[in-house]
């Protein structure tokens, strides 16, 4: 396995910057994900590390060598696409052998490297089948067994898993992962899906824009936005335009007072994670008692979303879990309530 550096990359289309200034170190053996939505420069910077598409500018290594200008069979790169690139003439087998072909392989280490990569990924069995009489969930197994064929330095994996259906996604998350960590494989995962990068990865890259807003791992990212794009992408987040008023108090722009903690002087706007915001029938002693209104509830399954307003007309979110928890549940649409959250929960944004 190996490292994988990437310094200042920029890729132009003409007048139009799809990547740019992205730099980024991965450890060897270290699960990283590209996450944001369409458009943002994603895929773009993985075929450019891939060697599928050339950088206009920038650098990229993997391991020692620098591997910007070379093609991508000289790479070490293994990569499993977004519509997994099957041959429909060729069996599993056949497709899986597909770049040991390429690289000249002698007949038995091709057949030695098939078997164990069908046996990773759970389709020995199947290895005479072809590609139209597998399920989605199989014909992307066989895909990342080819990928892992020829024991690639570099795994690199674009949306492997936004064909298959909600159920069988989280199993083939789970089966890319726990393989992943059992080979000690350098990962690049690409998606725009929340909940899949921040269950797979190690550390999460957000981008927008071709550049990258924030990396760090999920519950950094989550906890810390450091931008209000991060903030909005990854989860939900209620925001509260305004200023600070004190060193200790926050004036929505619709006059709603909030205290805060000192981290928050110079603040344009506040964010705080539905989560965090506790609806209580009576007062409690938390720094934010807030008087709402209660708009909507919505059943999310485990999660009930409370819809609320304050008095001068500020709304938020309220998220709790699906359990009788101190009365909560028991109010209902029209009623009124009391949203309680501690000043060290908003985060500011300057």
């Amino acid at each position: 396995m190996a490292a994988v550096s990437i310094r200042n990359l920029r890729k132009d289309y003409g007048s139009t910057t799809a990547v740019e200034d992205f730099s980024l170190d991965i450890a060897d053996g270290e699960l990283v994900a590209f996450l944001g939505p369409s458009g943002c420069g994603k895929t773009t910077t993985l075929r450019v590390i891939a060697g599928f598409i050339s950088a206009t500018a920038g650098s990229v290594h993997i391991g020692d060598q620098e591997v910007t200008h070379l093609p991508p069979d000289k790479r070490d790169t293994g990569m499993v696409f977004q519509r997994y690139a099957l041959f429909p003439h060729m069996t599993v087998a056949q497709n899986v052998a597909f770049g040991l072909e390429m690289r000249k392989f002698g007949k038995q280490e091709k057949k030695q490297r098939v078997d164990e990569a069908l046996e990773m990924v759970r389709m020995t069995a199947l290895h005479d089948r072809y590609p139209r009489h597998l399920s989605g969930g199989q014909q992307q197994r066989v895909a990342i067994a080819r990928a892992l064929a020829i024991r690639p330095k570099v795994f690199l994996l674009d949306e492997p898993l936004s064909n298959l259906d909600a159920k069988l996604r989280v199993e083939v998350r789970e089966e890319i992962r726990a393989l992943q960590q059992r080979l000690g494989l350098t990962t690049i995962f690409v998606t725009h899906d929340q909940e899949e990068a921040m269950t797979i990865a190690d550390r999460v890259a957000i981008m927008h824009d071709g550049r990258v807003q924030q990396l760090g791992t999920a519950s950094e990212l989550y906890e810390r936005p450091v931008n209000r794009f991060v903030a909005d992408f990854l989860g939900k987040m209620n925001f509260f335009d305004g200023e600070p008023r004190s060193e200790s108090e926050f004036l929505s722009a619709r006059g709603t007072p909030i205290r805060v903690s000192s981290a928050a002087r110079g603040a344009k706007a506040l964010g705080l994670r539905p989560e965090r915001v506790a609806l209580r029938s009576a007062a409690t002693g938390q720094a934010n008692v807030l008087p709402v209104r209660i708009d909507e509830v919505v059943f999310m399954g485990s999660v009930v979303e409370w819809r609320v307003s304050t008095a001068q007309g500020d709304r938020l979110l309220s998220h709790s879990q699906n359990a009788p928890r101190d009365g909560a549940h028991a109010l209902v649409k029209g009623a009124q309530a009391f949203a309680c959250f501690d000043a060290e929960d908003c985060v500011s944004f300057h």
